[in-house]
């Protein structure tokens, strides 16, 4: 198959569905032979832009729809075997650091490992990456240089591209995280990944 049509991930660590997507996307990969891109936004800033709300804060007065978003998060865990998974006690946190250090990862030349690392803290391992000092650890411990990647979240350019990317995803019609563009295509939400495939496969043919 070819593997020309271009895939943009866009997402940010305090989605819970976008890690789920981040696991998943491996096979996606391997079945169509093309290479998704990873694009750090900020998610706080998308909800601006757009006017829209998380659904923390969206559902929260209405019982039966946050019941059915807990059992389409099990039902997605058991049929892609996430069993590394756990809610995040600390959640929703403030992601403007570790999405700042996302950017700045890309600068640094660590940025896959930068992301697996802040994913599993996150989603597996329930820890509070709002704070200082347990960002900096987190990534001491992945052996990744934590002092200088948490001082390179303060670089303008590395401020300035994140909010480009924002920018730029409000642009292309995204409302939330996790979104993808196939080519110009866009699709939202860990239950769109079959679409996405198709239309990969589409656009590849």
């Amino acid at each position: 198959m070819a593997a020309s049509v271009p895939v943009q991930f866009l997402f940010d660590f305090g989605s819970p569905n976008a890690y789920m997507c981040h696991r998943v996307i491996p096979q996606i990969e391997a079945r169509t032979g093309v290479r998704f891109e990873y694009v750090p936004i900020l998610l706080g800033g998308l909800f601006k832009l757009t006017g829209n709300r998380s659904p923390a804060e969206a559902f929260a007065g209405i019982p039966n729809k946050r019941a059915y978003d807990r059992l389409e998060i099990d039902r997605f865990v058991a049929k892609h075997g996430l069993d590394r998974y756990r809610p995040n006690a600390h959640w929703p946190v403030n992601t403007l650091q570790i999405m700042r250090g996302a950017v700045a990862a890309q600068k640094q030349g660590c940025f896959e490992r930068y992301v697996e690392v802040v994913y599993v803290a996150m989603w597996e391992q329930g820890r509070n990456m709002e704070e200082p000092d347990v960002i900096v650890r987190t990534l001491d411990e992945a052996d990744l240089d934590g002092r200088r990647l948490y001082e390179g979240t303060q670089d303008a350019e590395v401020k300035r591209l994140l909010l480009a990317n924002t920018q730029a995803a409000y642009e292309r019609g995204a409302f939330g995280s996790p979104s993808f563009l196939v080519g110009k295509e866009l699709f939202f939400g860990k239950d769109r990944l079959r679409e996405v495939e198709e239309e990969i496969v589409r656009a590849a043919a």
